[in-house]
Formats: C-alpha cells, sequence, structure tokens
C-alpha cells in the first residue's frame, strides 16, 4: 500500500519524483524518500508528509537524471527515518523502494547476517537490496544477480531498483502489488499508480506478476522473472486528463470527487451501453453466484445482492474477499459466476479470491476502475465503472458507478430471462438515465447537511439503519463516518436494532434512518419508533413526508425505486462524514492508518 515512482530521462530527477509522490501520497504517508544518481546515489528520506520533508530535507534539490522515490504505508517497522525508504546495501550502490509484504525476510535476514551484511532498519525490505549484492559476487551480471536474488523472495512485492554502475538503467519489478511503466520522450518513468506521471505521459504498459522491466531513458524490455524471456507487451493509452486529478479549487480531493459523481454515474451508464447485453449473456446461465468484494466495494456487492434476486431471480451469496479463498474452495466449481468488485483492480484479498475461482473452473466478471489492472487481466468478462482517478482515500464517486454498472447489469439480466415485468424495467431504465440529475439534487443539500454537521460534531456513537437496498446505504454511510471522522458509527438493518444494538440508543444518539419508500417503508416506520421511544436523535432520508412526523432531521430525497435509491442516498451521507471530519480537524484525503488500495493482505 505503499507508493512507488522513477524516473530516467534528460531532466533533473528529484522535482519529477517529489512531484509523483506527491500525486501518491494517498498510498501512505507515514515517510517518504528519495534516491537519485549522479556518479553516486544521492538520498534523502524521513518520516513524515511530503509537503513538510520537501523543505526540510531538500527533497527535490538531489542532483542527477535517473531515481527513484518512495511514499509510506508501514507493515514492517514504525514509520521513523531510519524505516523510511530507500533502503540500501552494505556497499552503498544499490538502492531498492518497495511496496509489498516479504513473507519469509526474517529467515533471508538471518542468513544474510551470518554472512556479515549490517542491517540499519527494522523493514522487510532492507534484505532485497543485501540479496542483490550478495548474488551480485557471483553472477555474470546485475540482471541475472536481480533474478537470482528476487527468486528467493515469499510474498508480494513491486519494486523500484537503482544501481550505480548501471548508469544507463532502472530496474522495475512487480510480484502481487501494482507496477505501471510510462512511456515519455526521451524520458521514461515508472509508478504504482498512473496519476503520479500523467502530466508527462499518457502512454502506459501494465506490468504482470512475476514480470520485470529494464528501463533506459529511451526505451524498455519487460522479462519473465522465473526464466529471463522477453515478454511482449501492449502500450495502453489512459483517457485521463491531468485535470481530473487535480482539485479544481476544491478544498479537499473527496470532496472535488463527491461533487464529481453526477458526471462519474453519468460516463458509467454511457461508458457500458454497448457491452452490458453481451455481459449478461454471457452469465445468464449461472445460478451459483457468488459476489466478492472488500470495503466499500463489499458494500456495492451487498446492493448487488438484492439487485440480481430481485430483478434476475438469482440467488446471490455476497462474501468478503479474504474469507472468501478459505472458505469457499470446495464450493466454487465451473457451475460457478464469481462477480468481483474492486476499484483499483489491485486488491490483494479480491485477487486471491479471483484466483481461485479461476482454478476451479468458475466464470470471473469483473467490475472495476482501473483500465489494465490485474483483476482486469486475471478475469473472463470486465466491466468498467469508468469514474476516472478518485484520489482521497475514502471511496466515493468509485462506490456510485459500481452500484450504476451493476444496476445496469441487474437490468439487463432481467431483461434476457424475462424475470421481471416488462413495463417497469422500462420504468427502471428511465430513472436510470435520470440518475445524474438526481445526484445533481442531492449535491444541492450541502449547507444543510454542513449545518447539521455542527450539531453533531460532539457526538460520540453513529447508528445507520436500512433494509432491503438500504442495508448497503447503511453500511456505506458508517464506513465513511468512521473513516474520516474517527467516530464510531454502526451501520445493519433495521430489523435487526431489537436484537441486541438497541441496548446501546439513549438520549440524544444520532440514528440516522435510510428509508425510501418501497418493499418494507411501513416496517422501516416501525424501526424509526423504537429509536424515538429511547429518546434517539433521528435522521432520516426518504421521499415521504410521513417521515417528518418521526424524526428531528428529515433530508426530502427525489422520488426513486428504491433500488435504485443507494445511488442518490449515499452522497448526504458523505458530505455529512465530510463535513463532521473538517469539524472535528481532520484531512478527510488522508486518513490515519488508512491507505487508497490495499494491495497487501
Amino acid at each position: 500500500m505503499c507508493g512507488i515512482i522513477g524516473y530516467i530521462g534528460e531532466r533533473e530527477a528529484a522535482e519529477i519524483l517529489v512531484d509523483g509522490l506527491k500525486r501518491l501520497e494517498y498510498r501512505g504517508y507515514d515517510s517518504v524518500g528519495v534516491v537519485t544518481e549522479d556518479g553516486r546515489l544521492f538520498i534523502k528520506k524521513g518520516a513524515g508528509k511530503i509537503n513538510e520533508l520537501k523543505e526540510k530535507l531538500g527533497l527535490a534539490q538531489l542532483p542527477g537524471k535517473r531515481g527513484i522515490g518512495h511514499t509510506r504505508w508501514a507493515t514492517h517497522g514504525i514509520p521513523n527515518d531510519v524505516n523510511a525508504h530507500p533502503h540500501t546495501d552494505c556497499t552503498g550502490k544499490i538502492a531498492v523502494v518497495h511496496n509489498g509484504i516479504i513473507e519469509n525476510y526474517i529467515e533471508l535476514r538471518e542468513e544474510l547476517e551470518r554472512r556479515g551484511h549490517k542491517f540499519k532498519s527494522d523493514t522487510d525490505t532492507e534484505i532485497i537490496a543485501h540479496l542483490i549484492e550478495e548474488e551480485l559476487a557471483r553472477s555474470k551480471s546485475f540482471e541475472m544477480a536481480l533474478r537470482k536474488a528476487l527468486l528467493r523472495l515469499k510474498g508480494s512485492f513491486a519494486l523500484g531498483i537503482i544501481y550505480t554502475e548501471d548508469r544507463d538503467h532502472l530496474y522495475f519489478v512487480r510480484n502481487e502489488s501494482p507496477l505501471v511503466l510510462g512511456i515519455g520522450n526521451n524520458e521514461m518513468f515508472a509508478a504504482s499508480d498512473i496519476p503520479a506521471f500523467l502530466p508527462y505521459t499518457n502512454k502506459v504498459v501494465f506490468l504482470d506478476d512475476g514480470e520485470y522491466a529494464i528501463v533506459d531513458k529511451d526505451s524498455f524490455v519487460v522479462k519473465d522473472l522465473e526464466t529471463g524471456n522477453i515478454r511482449d507487451k501492449k502500450i495502453h493509452e489512459i483517457n485521463w486528463t491531468l485535470e481530473m486529478a487535480e482539485k479544481q479549487g476544491y478544498a479537499h480531493f473527496m470532496l472535488k470527487e463527491i461533487h464529481e459523481q453526477a458526471r462519474a454515474v453519468k460516463d458509467a451508464i454511457h461508458g457500458n451501453l454497448e457491452i452490458i447485453n453481451k455481459v449478461a449473456e454471457e452469465i445468464a446461465k449461472y445460478e451459483k453466484i457468488f459476489v466478492v468484494a472488500m470495503g466499500t466495494s463489499y458494500h456495492a456487492g451487498i446492493a448487488a445482492k438484492y439487485l440480481l434476486q430481485r430483478l434476475a431471480n438469482k440467488t446471490v451469496l455476497v462474501e468478503e474477499s479474504s474469507e472468501f479463498r478459505y472458505e469457499f474452495e470446495d464450493i466454487v466449481d465451473e457451475n460457478s459466476l464469481v462477480i468481483a468488485i474492486t476499484q483499483s483492480g489491485e486488491t490483494a484479498d479480491t485477487l486471491a479470491a479471483i484466483r481461485l475461482a479461476k482454478k476451479n473452473g468458475a466464470k470471473v466478471l469483473s467490475i472495476v476502475n482501473v483500465v489494465g489492472s490485474m483483476a482486469t487481466r486475471l478475469s473472463d468478462l470486465v466491466l468498467y465503472t469508468h469514474a476516472g482517478p478518485e484520489i482521497g482515500v475514502a471511496a466515493t464517486k468509485t462506490y456510485t458507478t459500481q452500484l450504476t454498472v451493476l444496476m445496469m447489469l441487474a437490468i439487463a439480466l432481467a431483461k434476457k430471462l424475462n424475470t421481471v415485468d416488462r413495463k417497469y424495467l422500462m420504468n427502471l431504465e428511465k430513472q436510470l438515465q435520470e440518475l445524474p440529475k438526481y445526484v445533481e439534487v442531492v449535491l444541492g443539500y450541502e449547507n444543510k447537511i454542513k449545518t447539521l454537521a455542527e450539531q453533531l460534531v460532539i457526538k460520540r456513537d453513529f447508528f445507520y439503519i436500512g433494509r432491503g437496498p438500504s442495508v448497503a446505504t447503511a453500511l456505506e454511510g458508517a464506513l465513511k463516518l468512521k473513516e474520516i471522522s474517527y467516530i464510531h458509527a454502526e451501520g445493519l438493518s433495521a430489523g435487526e436494532l431489537k436484537h441486541g444494538p438497541l441496548a446501546l440508543i439513549e438520549d440524544g444518539v444520532p440514528v440516522v434512518a435510510i428509508a425510501p419508500t418501497g418493499k418494507t417503508f411501513e416496517k422501516m416506520i416501525s424501526n424509526i419508533q423504537e429509536v424515538n421511544a429511547r429518546k434517539g436523535f433521528v435522521i432520516t432520508l426518504g421521499d415521504n413526508e410521513e417521515l417528518k412526523k418521526v424524526s428531528q432531521v428529515f433530508l426530502k430525497m427525489p422520488k426513486i425505486d428504491e433500488l435504485l435509491s443507494p445511488i442518490v442516498y449515499i452522497v448526504p451521507l458523505q458530505l455529512l462524514a465530510y463535513h463532521l471530519a473538517i469539524l472535528r480537524g481532520n484531512d478527510p484525503d488522508k486518513p490515519r492508518n488508512l491507505a487508497k488500495s490495499v494491495t497487501v493482505e
């Protein structure tokens, strides 16, 4: 979950590396470091955020036209100056930056220490530099030493490596952690994510697991780590603009991305109109359907369950990817459809679930935002969300576009299988096309939500309740609050209240009730009354004016089908979490202890 950047070309490397690290800081901000080469290695690194350390350490003033950089999310060793990357070998000629976890680092470190190697840090990364040094003493070339060393590693790793004796090249390696090359004019880039080098090029090459790249300023070659054989790689052109990855006047990326949701939902619809029916045709026969995801994407999976069950009459099991690979190995088979939902396409647990599904012969459909990511290359079928780059750690527009694509898929399946009244489906499709307008309406509630946040900022506990598809909204609303405001929150089915959680409702405790008109609206009213009887502070989101009578705060939502409501109803809850975070002095773009893309298990 760290961020890697590399540059080789005709310009001074340090400024480009620091600029790229700023764009990657959402992947980790415990510490930062840069190494460049100009006859020897120049290294500056330390604990803290990039803007602080850029001036304090002079990160951008290092000499040389090639280098690598790193922004860290700690896994091994506390965040401090010594544990910050890059890490070097005993000679000081090899430097390494690393995203991932080396599972056998303890035994390797003990072996290297017995052979006289001296370690400075507590990280698993430092062993890589020493392993290469060890192999270099008995290999004909640096490339051979690199391969021999890395083949000894167990775990996940994306690596950037620089060696003083090879002044024309940089080396990059991928195994279960994302890494992409950027192809420029007389310059080359590498990074954990495309926005890091988007100001300079939109031409990219995605590395696959078990591949390494040797890069000079004019060219690259990608090889298989196991054999050393050259791999043919396709150059992709990414249609994201630099402007899409900038704040555009908003105080934070998260707020910008919340306000981009009307456009993002529209793009998700238009981007899938031609392909959605073909995908539905491919998966219509499957009766055993598993949805696997983590975090926010898991909540999209919860919504998918209701969509596919109600519209396509499918039985759907939703499971966290981290559990799926251990609990369902003997159940998933060639008669199974696995729908994997992952924003980045690089989520480690979800990739593991995909691999298990493929091994067992299942059909895999992935819902992904990032073109060319590992999930897209492992899957049989892919639907892209077309959300564009999302920089804020807390997912917003990627969630609503996931829901949009899943809704389109459920409608297409219902058409194919003829499981729902055609007139009803036509109405659903009409409302689907109007979703951007509905999102714009609720974005207009921001001032009211900000005032509500000022009233609630002192609260320590929140509860979010819903029924049917709104359970997903309750879960996601609570997660957004926890992620960025650091206020305890629980999302749950409203019917579960009386089975335990009601014991925690007392005078003034905020309870957010998501209550669109639908199958269980009357039941929701009863659940809200249960909260009122315990003097909870009820905030309702719904389209029925009856909710005013049972609420302290009522947000009138657009009249929309219950199945579509999660796409619209989550927006006010994102805004509430954002403004509570601001009032509490938190940076919503960089919540503590979290990273954007969870690329280690």
